[in-house]
């Protein structure tokens, strides 16, 4: 019989165990989409995982609803990379939290490049994450819904803007705290009101 001092350590170690599944499926998943790695997907998504969209900007178009995981690839991964590269997706918090169902959400910014026009495109919303956990079994996402709430097109020659933010962001966890002095430090070194207009108000 397990005295109350070991039990406590029992349930710490399967809670600091699910919480590190919990990132290493997310960082799974920002290997995929950034890095242009479509079978990535397979490692972190179940293969019956359904994706949703929620979009308030015109400035972007995903399908409403995509299930399977192949699908999945080839809608975020695949059709994604013909679109935009030098991707970098951020979470916006210091370390993923899932509740008692699996359940996690959290914000997140994208910073990228448009191919056909090589604009900076700067892109914010929600992402909430579906994850099972059974016993015995690998831990996998079996659905996300992701919130577009803007993805800004702004002129950017060289890719400078890119470049800058980029090297100064934290990937792919990056805590508000560091989102916006990051931001603030930029916007006074490229007072930019494309930027800026992103960036206010901001609820990071």
């Amino acid at each position: 019989m397990l005295a109350r001092g070991d039990l406590e350590i029992v349930v710490y170690f399967i809670s600091a165990m699910s919480s590190s599944s919990v990132q290493s499926l997310l960082e799974c998943y920002i290997r995929a989409k950034d890095q242009n790695q479509p079978d990535l997907i397979h490692d972190c998504f179940a293969a019956d995982a359904e994706v949703t969209f929620s979009i308030a900007t015109d400035a972007i178009d995903f399908p409403h609803r995509v299930i399977g995981a192949s699908a999945i690839a080839r809608t975020l991964v695949t059709d994604f990379g013909e679109r935009f590269d030098r991707c970098r997706t951020y979470y916006v918090c210091a370390a993923p939290e899932a509740n008692e169902e699996g359940i996690c959400t959290m914000p997140w910014v994208v910073a990228m490049r448009q191919k056909d026009n090589e604009s900076l495109r700067l892109g914010k919303g929600t992402y909430a994450w579906r994850i099972s956990s059974v016993p015995g079994e690998v831990d996998r996402i079996i659905g996300l819904h992701i919130a577009i709430e803007r993805m800004d097109l702004i002129d950017d020659p060289g890719a400078v803007k890119l470049r800058t933010l980029q090297e100064s962001l934290t990937y792919p966890w990056l805590p508000p705290t560091a989102l916006a002095e990051c931001m603030e430090l930029f916007l006074a070194n490229h007072p930019d009101p494309a930027v800026l207009a992103f960036w206010q108000p901001s609820r990071y």
